[in-house]
């Protein structure tokens, strides 16, 4: 009765959820994905999230080595059914002393209803001695002249000296009196 405590489990609810977790990590960072099948990237980070790893039981290495074996031969993704033997084989690594369906239960169990997090996506900064470069009331120099007193940029005009072609030296204050003069 295994197998077909297995199959039954396999057409449950559960089996949707599971389902919708492959879905959605496997569109995760690829506009034109179907989300039929999954590539290695994928599959490596829906076990880190979803704990299928956990770094002593099941490692990076196991879960790259399951998902070369279970793919089809010059493929570069994984079906759903594919994915599904793929889970078979962690599960009794992850899960050891279990039967090998509680296993994949306690597996799918972890997999239910999660979704890919941006966990660690790049923040701006402010450790160090970012604050210092970025903060432009601190700016000595020429440097100085780049920005208004509010601390905004003050884009080209700031970067580049402006010609002045009135044909006086840059500081003469008398500029415009000789006509006057003579």
């Amino acid at each position: 009765s295994a197998p077909s405590l297995l199959i039954s489990f396999l057409h449950s609810n559960k089996m949707s959820e599971v389902e919708n977790t492959f879905r959605k990590f496997a569109i995760y960072g690829d506009t034109s994905a179907s989300g039929n099948d999954m590539t290695g990237k994928n599959f490596s980070k829906m076990c880190k999230e979803c704990g299928v790893m956990d770094g002593k039981a099941v490692t990076s290495t196991d879960i790259d080595i399951v998902f070369n074996k279970v793919k089809t031969k010059g493929a570069r993704t994984i079906t759903f059914a594919e994915f599904q033997q793929a889970m078979k084989e962690l599960c009794s690594k992850r899960f050891k002393g279990k039967s090998p369906e509680e296993a994949l239960q306690a597996v799918y169990g972890l997999l239910e209803g999660k979704e890919p997090g941006s966990v660690g996506a790049t923040k701006a900064t402010k450790v160090g001695g970012v604050e210092r470069l970025t903060d432009t009331s601190k700016y000595t120099g020429s440097h100085k002249e780049r920005f208004d007193e509010s601390g905004k940029g003050k884009g080209l005009a700031g970067r580049q000296d402006l010609m002045d072609n009135s044909g006086y030296v840059g500081a003469y204050k008398g500029a415009g009196t000789y006509d006057q003069t003579h």
